[in-house]
């Protein structure tokens, strides 16, 4: 009983359809997609840093006994670590690693900025749309007192729109927007140990290393 006087269709396509609505045309079509994007990956097992090293190890081996100019690519999937060492081994050079790493890092970086910044302004456009259908629902006051049932209605509506509006953006899309943001975070903490922990495992097999730069 209680959740059948919670829902009301007509508030809940006023403030999720109308947020909806007002956060692609306020953001765009692309970076909506991104958001969609963001909250898949959400769905999927963290990088591993553990995993990656692993996946790198024979690739590394072969590195360190045969040096690098002999070395084959050895692809396991992972698009950034894959160009890394294709890198590496095309150019045998420790600046062409972290130009590659960097060109990733900052194509990661502004896709999850970006998924961010779709469901901050969906968070912030909730709560509008909230009292957007109260304004709505207080048109429908009746102009005859005695309409009780009218009366009731329309105040019931003007309550639901304003919580759907509050729960919409503070339990669905700023918690998503902070879950995509720390999954993102700790994914370029682990990306960079296994940078870190590559260029001191492939430093000593370049032609001519002599050191190894560490960052």
């Amino acid at each position: 009983m209680i959740a059948h006087t919670l829902f009301d269709p007509t508030s809940a396509a006023i403030v999720v359809g109308g947020t909806c609505v007002a956060t692609v045309l306020r953001s765009g079509v692309w970076d909506t997609r991104m958001a969609f994007a963001a909250v898949g990956r959400l769905l999927h097992p963290r990088f591993s840093a553990a995993r990656a090293r692993a996946e790198l190890a024979v690739p590394v081996q072969e590195m360190q006994q045969d040096g690098v100019i002999r070395a084959e690519p050895h692809h396991f999937g992972d698009a950034e670590f894959d160009d890394l060492t294709d890198a590496l081994i095309g150019t045998r050079s420790l600046d062409a690693l972290h130009g590659a790493h960097v060109a990733h890092k900052r194509r990661r970086v502004d896709h999850s900025r970006r998924a961010v910044r779709v469901f901050e302004q969906a968070a912030e456009l909730s709560p509008v749309f909230g009292l957007a259908g109260t304004l709505v629902s207080l048109t429908r006051l009746p102009a005859d007192p005695g309409a009780a049932g009218d009366f009731t209605a329309a105040i019931s509506m003007a309550v639901l729109t304003t919580l759907y509006g509050l729960l919409l953006g503070n339990l669905l899309f700023a918690p998503l927007a902070r879950m995509i943001a720390r999954r993102a975070a700790e994914e370029e903490r682990e990306r960079q140990r296994v940078l870190d922990w590559l260029e001191t495992q492939v430093a000593g097999a370049l032609p001519g290393a002599h050191g190894v730069r560490v960052r």
